[in-house]
Parts: structure tokens; C-alpha cells; sequence
């Protein structure tokens, strides 16, 4: 077997998606080995990228199990993928995942299939961006019919573009992969989106392969509980232990080690727009940057069952998989998840969420100059949080 064909490497995905008969779209830099992939039939997603070309590592979670199976589930289909666009709310009133009348549980979750298994339609594609569309209409919790159109445009950044959007310089040692994703959500429809009938959100999900020593940071705007509001959601499947969640200096630690299940989230008066992860044993530096609102704003809540509030959700969250209580797993893998506000939209209106990611690779000293720079944070010491 060659280099290319080991399980981990960018041509290894390369080259099962294509033995598995799923069409990709392929986005290269023409002055480096920087590439990511995209699937058009499952919502445009990225699957993967790589700093290196065919024999680079790849960062995106791909669920092989699932894919090989070639089945089709009527709730979900974790195919996996580095960045995904779903829609909020996932629960309560205006839920889109819910039946109007059904009790929210997990037996009557079902991702819609306009965000699951159907195809977005490519409008355009060069070598460094390609564009996709969809128009559908769903129905959530509370019976409000909604027309729903999708924009999203995907753009590989070179290297004056990553150092632009960073602020910062990258050091010629360092390999790196960036994106950016423009994700517009269109109200369709005869009728406007409201706290009475309900509002989406774009909701972006980017899995990544968890490490033993892997750590998730995000920073948050410091102040009081009395004056921001709680650092951190911390209790969506029971209280997160303190050996995996650290608050210290300004910033979230939490660990993605895919070994247990649990999932942080970040409230608009906290969060900030750079958050990040650090494999401290691959030296991979991963960076997330999203189109916060300058002022806090509503955002959908996603909480499964009756809410005191449809509109206190979280900006940004964070999940580590791992065995849930009959010992199997979906992963493992580890998620960074960014959230538009809550769409409130006349007819015609449209909101854009932009979410940039970069994958940084080279030696720790390197990597910490940048870490600095954004987080006041020695990579060094990230690795030791836990």
C-alpha cells in the first residue's frame, strides 16, 4: 500500500468517496499543497482539507462505518464532514427537528432532509471557490410553515488573504489550509419570521479528529455573572467534570479527547469571535473565526423540550464525543459549532453568517507566536491544562 492510500491521509478520503460513488468538488491553492474537499449531494458540506496535498493528514471526521453502509436512515445520516450548515432551532417551540405535538425526545428527532440527504445545486465553481443553492420549505414545532432559501459560497484563502483575516503574519515555516464560507439564509416566503411564529438560524458544525491530549479554547468577554450572564453552558449532558472543562485567565479549556461525552456553550454577551483547538502531539493549531454581531443579539435556543426563553440560545458551542450509556459510539470525534442570531426577517430578507477556519502546522514555537497574538496564550501551556 502507498503513502496515499493510509487511513488518515487527504488521498485516503480522496479516494474512498470516490470508491463509495460520491461525487466531490476539489479546491486547491496554486502556491502550496493546501486543499479542501466538498460533497455538492450532502448540503455542500466540506468533508475534509489538508495542509500537505495527497500524503498530508487529514482534519475532517469522516464516518467510513456509516458511508460503506450505504444505507439511508429516515432520522440522521452522520455522514461527518469538517464543516456542515445546519439550521437552528434544534428544540423547543420552533424546533425543525420535531413534529408539532410530539413529545422531544430522541426517537422523535429527524434532522429535515433539505440539511441531511438532499443535494445542494452548484451555481458556480472555479479552483478556488464554488457556490451552491437551495430552496425548500419546512414546518416546525409550532405549525408555522417557513420557505427557506440557502446561499452558500465557499472560498479557499491564499496566503495574503489568511494573513489579512488573522491580522497577524504566518510564518514561512508553518503549512497552513484556510476557508471561508459565506452561509446567506433567505426568508422565501409571503410571511415574516418572529418570536410569535418562530426564527432560524444558520448553524455551522465542523468535526475534527479528537487527540489523547487535544483541547478546545475559546476565549469570553470577562465581567460579572451579574453583568454578562453565566461563562458557560456546561450541562447538556450532565455537568461537564472539572478534570475536562477549565475556566481560567479569560479562556475556555475544554478537552477533545472523543472518550467523553459532553458539551459546552458560549451565551452572545460572552462570546468573542476567535475560538480554536490545539493538538499538542500532531502540532496542529486549528482556528475558528465566525461573523459575530458588533452587540449581543437573540439567538435561538436549542434546548430539547419546554423553554422559559425561545431566543436565550448559545453563540458558540463546543462537543466531545464519546460512549453513551449501551458503550457504543458514533465517533469519536470533537465538534466547534458557530450560530447566526435568530433570523427575524421580513419577507425577502436574508441573514449572512461567515465562518473562517484555519489549520496551522509546524513547529509548537512557531504556532505559539499566533496563539499569542490572538489569545495572549502559550501553546505550550494549553497543552498542559489538563
Amino acid at each position: 500500500m502507498n503513502d496515499i492510500n493510509l487511513k488518515g491521509t487527504y488521498g485516503y478520503d480522496v479516494a474512498f468517496l470516490s470508491e463509495e460513488k460520491i461525487k466531490t468538488i476539489e479546491l486547491k491553492d496554486n502556491n502550496s499543497e493546501a486543499r479542501i474537499l466538498l460533497v455538492p449531494a450532502w448540503q455542500g458540506r466540506v468533508m475534509t482539507s489538508t495542509v500537505g496535498g495527497e500524503n498530508g493528514a487529514s482534519f475532517g471526521w469522516i464516518n467510513y462505518r456509516f458511508i460503506e453502509e450505504g444505507k439511508v436512515s429516515s432520522q440522521f445520516n452522520p455522514f461527518g464532514g469538517e464543516e456542515r450548515l445546519w439550521l437552528g432551532p434544534e428544540g423547543g417551540p420552533f424546533s425543525i427537528y420535531f413534529r408539532e405535538g410530539t413529545e422531544q425526545v430522541f426517537e422523535n428527532w429527524i434532522v429535515p432532509k433539505a440539511i441531511d440527504t438532499e443535494p445542494f445545486d452548484v451555481v458556480n465553481q472555479s479552483s478556488g471557490k464554488v457556490s451552491f443553492t437551495k430552496n425548500f420549505s419546512l414546518v416546525n414545532a409550532s405549525g408555522t410553515k417557513m420557505e427557506i432559501g440557502i446561499e452558500r459560497n465557499v472560498k479557499l484563502l491564499n496566503s495574503d488573504e489568511s494573513e489579512i483575516a488573522l491580522g497577524i503574519p504566518i510564518d514561512k515555516s508553518l503549512s497552513f489550509v484556510a476557508y471561508e464560507s459565506e452561509n446567506i439564509l433567505i426568508n422565501k416566503g409571503q410571511s415574516a419570521w418572529s418570536e410569535k411564529t418562530g426564527a432560524l438560524s444558520v448553524w455551522m458544525l465542523a468535526m475534527f479528529n479528537p487527540s489523547p491530549k487535544g483541547v478546545v479554547f475559546i476565549p469570553f468577554r470577562k465581567g460579572s455573572e451579574a453583568e454578562a450572564g453565566k461563562i458557560v453552558n456546561d450541562d447538556y449532558f450532565g455537568k461537564v467534570p472539572s478534570d475536562r472543562l477549565v475556566v481560567k485567565d479569560g479562556i475556555l479549556f475544554f478537552r477533545t479527547d472523543g472518550k467523553h461525552r459532553s458539551k459546552i456553550g458560549i451565551t452572545p454577551q460572552r462570546a468573542l469571535p476567535f475560538c480554536g483547538s490545539y493538538d499538542p502531539e500532531k502540532m496542529v493549531l486549528t482556528l475558528l473565526w465566525y461573523s459575530a454581531p458588533e452587540k449581543p443579539t437573540k439567538y435561538v435556543n436549542s434546548k430539547w423540550g419546554t423553554q422559559d426563553d425561545p431566543f436565550s440560545g448559545d453563540a458558540v458551542n463546543s462537543y466531545n464525543d464519546g460512549p453513551v450509556d449501551d458503550g457504543s459510539i458514533m465517533g469519536p470525534f470533537y465538534e466547534i459549532e458557530s450560530s447566526s442570531p435568530a433570523a427575524m426577517l421580513p419577507p425577502g430578507g436574508k441573514v449572512t453568517h461567515k465562518q473562517r477556519i484555519f489549520h496551522i502546522t509546524g513547529s509548537e514555537e512557531k504556532l505559539s507566536l499566533i496563539s499569542e497574538k490572538l489569545f495572549n496564550q502559550k501553546l505550550a501551556d494549553v497543552g498542559k491544562v489538563f
